[in-house]
């Protein structure tokens, strides 16, 4: 698989080339060279392989678009936004309480980066149903982590289903930390898979309180499945490319909402 053997670079590259595709439904072999400076060769090469994962679909001189809405694997969307979403893992730790405390994570890129930025912290639980969290936390002394059960799913490496609902309703939440493919006011917090949204929503649902960490991509977006409606969310950390309306629409709705940019925030 390309998540696994691709360089920093060419994964932003391919994360690149299918948001063009999704962008304009579909593009020439000619027509990616040219935006992404590089050799027909190369381009020729990267579309065989999103291809072969079946993230785009070849045509003649070219590839175009699956269905609307199509998942990025999560080893490539690791590559997107580094900068703003640490920076908001860093505001998101910030306020955690300094006392013990039981948190629940979700998947996600931007959930990975909380997790990384747990690394100091003393005397904390961590419920959660992602792998590639579990594995980050598993060398921090002052973490535990109570781990789901549940089906794997390919493209987020979450367990998902009945058992890690039933995990999650077993446990008492002080803070549910939320990653999004999309939040905003009408819709509250979505995700692109309905077994996934169901598991997330078996962890809000025992939270004392949630908060949505998402960049600034996934402000005003709307996924397949609902994970929380908004008067379930009490904090929504972000970046400044948010889009402002939607910010005070959340606002509005009763959502805390701070914005980092480069290490500062706003409230």
């Amino acid at each position: 698989m390309i998540a696994h053997v691709t360089s920093g670079r060419r994964a932003k590259r391919l994360v690149a080339i299918l948001d063009l595709v999704s962008e304009r439904g579909s593009i020439s072999l000619a027509e990616l060279s040219g935006t992404l400076g590089i050799s027909a060769a190369t381009a020729r090469r990267d579309l065989t392989d999103l291809a072969d994962q079946r993230l785009v679909v070849r045509t003649h001189g070219g590839v175009s678009a699956l269905e609307r809405g199509r998942e990025i694997p999560v080893a490539l969307r690791d590559t997107r936004f580094q900068e703003a979403k640490r920076a908001i893992a860093k505001a998101m730790v910030q306020r955690l309480p300094a006392e013990r405390h039981v948190i629940a994570l979700s998947g996600g890129t931007t959930t990975a980066s909380v997790a990384r930025a747990l690394a100091d912290h003393r005397d904390i639980a961590v419920v959660t149903n992602s792998l590639t969290i579990a594995n980050l936390l598993s060398g921090y002394a002052g973490v535990r982590v109570v781990m789901t059960g549940g089906f794997l799913r390919p493209q987020s490496l979450e367990l998902v289903g009945a058992l890690a609902e039933s995990t999650f309703n077993s446990v008492n939440v002080g803070t549910a930390i939320l990653g999004a493919d999309g939040i905003s006011a009408s819709s509250g917090v979505t995700t692109h898979d309905e077994t996934e949204a169901r598991t997330n929503r078996a962890m809000v649902a025992k939270a004392q309180r949630t908060v949505v960490v998402a960049d600034g991509s996934k402000i005003g977006a709307v996924a397949l499945a609902q994970m929380a409606e908004i008067q379930q969310v009490a904090m929504l950390i972000t970046d400044s490319t948010a889009d402002p309306t939607e910010l005070d629409r959340l606002r509005a709705a009763g959502v805390e909402v701070v914005v980092v940019d480069g290490g500062t925030q706003t409230a």
